[in-house]
């Protein structure tokens, strides 16, 4: 079965980033449609695929990281508002047929991200 999943690394403090909401969303005339919300488990990733089977399609989409609130609630990064509150990812699906997986690597200062297997 094909997936589309994610997982939240905290870089700074070199674990899993538990208890950050995630949005799903796909771009449909320009604009995002909200499919899905999560919340990152202890190990930084989602109990579920954010999307699988037939829910997967060919097009763009966005995740958004709500990584402000899990720093916060870590006591770090305490000016507001925070440098870096939600992380918008913008992605596109050429071939639904592939295991999809998106990681965030994030500090309250940065972050990364690369297509995974």
């Amino acid at each position: 079965m094909t997936t589309l999943t994610t997982h939240i690394l905290d870089t700074a403090h070199g674990c899993p980033a538990a208890g950050v909401r995630i949005d799903l969303s796909r771009m449909e005339q320009g604009r995002p449609r909200l499919l899905t919300t999560s919340i990152s488990n202890g190990e930084g990733r989602t109990d579920r695929p954010l999307l699988a089977g037939g829910a997967l399609s060919a097009g763009s989409y966005e995740l958004q990281f709500h990584v402000g609130d899990y720093f916060s609630s870590r006591g770090v990064c305490c000016d507001q508002p925070p440098f870096l509150d939600v992380v918008p990812l913008w992605f596109g699906i050429a071939n639904p047929t592939l295991h999809c997986h998106v990681p965030l690597l994030v500090t309250p200062w940065s972050y990364a991200t690369y297509r995974g297997s």
